[in-house]
């Protein structure tokens, strides 16, 4: 499976989940709305109960009142109260229209109300006020009618009583119903959001854990290869987007041990060439040069000095051709040829150096006090000292000059430095002598063989160095090169 189709079957079960969850909130929602609902239709339904009888008892109080003094002012809660009851029980009645027991009992109490009405407090206000009767007669129907009126008081009363306790009741039910309504929606969408978000994680982990696998080999591949191991290959049976560039690792990886391989063939070939090079050139050299001194002692006195003076010019010249060809077997042979590294001391080296150039008498060479030891090819950097001191040497424009060594570390590096006070050198040759075969001067009036600053720079930048120079006419010349510090 590809590795874009996993990260998007991921994506899709945790959307599916999350709309799952929501669906199921949404449905919850609406079960904790109902019943909230439906306790607050309760609680109005209780207050509505509340206000309907306080209206028959005002009814009720006012019909006494009136039997008590005929003062029709105690009629007006009646009054008003009759207006008000039929509207309250009509309300009341669409509040519990969802249960039979209710309404039921809501007819009783309007059944019971209506005879009361009807057969007692009409009845009483239109005696009272006809005041035809003896009153015998008028007492005892007033003490019947009261009676009467008191015993469908008493069954209303108990009639509200049974209604509003049913209705606490079913409140209490739908409250407890509600809460575990609350309760339910607070466990399932916990529960639900929870298993989201592990098989959220478990599945980034998957996809992380493959993806870093990958990239681990990869990584294992690429280190393999910068130490030299160009045969080694990634096995990948994904199919997928990386393996793509498995392919195209395993690819470079076997174009790099292809190139590698021919050129360590032709680097050998190389060798040999200049082996053959060498000697070839070097035979004939030779040749010249004792062909040159057996002339010269064969022809003894006799031979005339011009003769002379180009026997010595050839010589010299030969020299130069050995010493060139020497130069530039050893340009070549730059890392190519396995050295081994060891503790260097620095301050001894330099020493060693000064004694095989030994310089002129009026030349002064000051090293720096406490030089570092270090872990190196010795025989490298001893290349670059000498070449450097030879040629502050070499081309100083006096016969008496100075030359100091100095040493500092920069982060990872030592920084080394050759000073002279020579004739310096005009920043537009600052390049220019660090090509092979570049002088400044003209091979017959100072013997070189323009290969030793090519070497340098060759040899610095191998170990992974730099090297340049600061330097104006008349002002001397320093030429600075850093060299790794490794550790032994």
């Amino acid at each position: 499976m590809k590795l874009s189709v996993k990260l998007f079957a991921g994506f899709l079960l945790i959307s599916i989940l999350f709309t799952a969850v929501a669906i199921v909130n949404f449905r919850l929602s609406e079960v904790v709305v109902e019943n909230s609902r439906w306790v607050s239709r309760s609680q109005i339904v209780v207050r509505n109960s509340a206000a309907l009888q306080r209206y028959i008892i005002d009814m009720e109080t006012g019909i006494r009142g009136y039997l008590l003094n005929g003062n029709e002012t105690f009629l007006e809660p009646y009054l008003q109260a009759k207006e008000q009851v039929p509207k309250l029980l009509q309300e009341v009645r669409s509040y519990t229209s969802s249960s039979e027991e209710q309404l039921k009992k809501l007819d009783n109490i309007q059944n019971t109300h209506s005879r009361w009405h009807k057969n007692y407090a009409e009845p009483l206000i239109e005696l009272i006020k006809a005041d035809t009767l003896e009153n015998g007669r008028f007492n005892v129907l007033i003490d019947s009618l009261v009676l009467g009126e008191k015993t469908l008081m008493d069954t209303i009363r108990n009639d509200f009583k049974e209604f509003n306790a049913f209705e606490y009741q079913l409140r209490q039910t739908r409250s407890d119903i509600l809460s575990e309504s609350i309760q339910d929606t607070r466990q399932i969408s916990t529960i639900l959001t929870v298993v989201s978000v592990v098989l959220g994680l478990c599945w980034a982990f998957y996809i992380t854990r493959i993806i870093t696998g990958r990239i681990i080999k990869m990584v294992s591949l690429a280190e393999k290869i910068s130490q030299g191991d160009y045969k080694t290959q990634i096995v990948d049976t994904s199919q997928d987007e990386l393996s793509k560039l498995s392919l195209s690792l395993n690819r470079m990886s076997a174009t790099i041990d292809d190139t590698v391989s021919e050129l360590e063939r032709k680097n050998k070939e190389l060798d040999q060439f200049a082996y053959v090079v060498s000697h070839d050139l070097k035979a004939p050299l030779r040749g010249i040069e004792v062909a040159s001194r057996w002339v010269e002692e064969d022809m003894g006195q006799e031979l005339p000095a011009n003769v002379r003076e180009y026997l010595v010019m050839m010589r010299v010249r030969v020299h130069r051709m050995e010493n060139l060809i020497n130069g530039i077997l050893a340009l070549a042979r730059i890392g190519r040829t396995n050295h081994t590294e060891e503790v260097v001391d620095v301050q001894q080296l330099l020493t060693e150096i000064i004694d095989l150039l030994s310089p002129p008498k009026g030349f002064n060479i000051h090293i720096q006090d406490e030089m570092p030891v270090i872990y190196t090819v010795r025989i490298q950097l001893q290349q670059v000292f000498s070449n450097l001191i030879s040629n502050a040497i070499k081309y100083h424009h006096k016969d008496t000059g100075n030359v100091w060594i100095r040493h500092q570390i920069e982060n990872d590096f030592h920084v080394f430095s050759v000073t002279d006070d020579g004739p310096g050198i005009d920043t537009e040759y600052h390049d220019r002598i660090f090509v092979i075969f570049q002088t400044l001067q003209e091979r017959d009036a100072v013997e070189s063989t323009g290969v030793g600053l090519a070497i340098v720079k060759k040899i610095v930048e191998w170990q992974g160095g730099t090297i340049r120079i600061n330097s104006e006419p008349d002002q001397g010349a320093t030429f600075t090169f850093t060299w790794p510090i490794v550790e032994a």
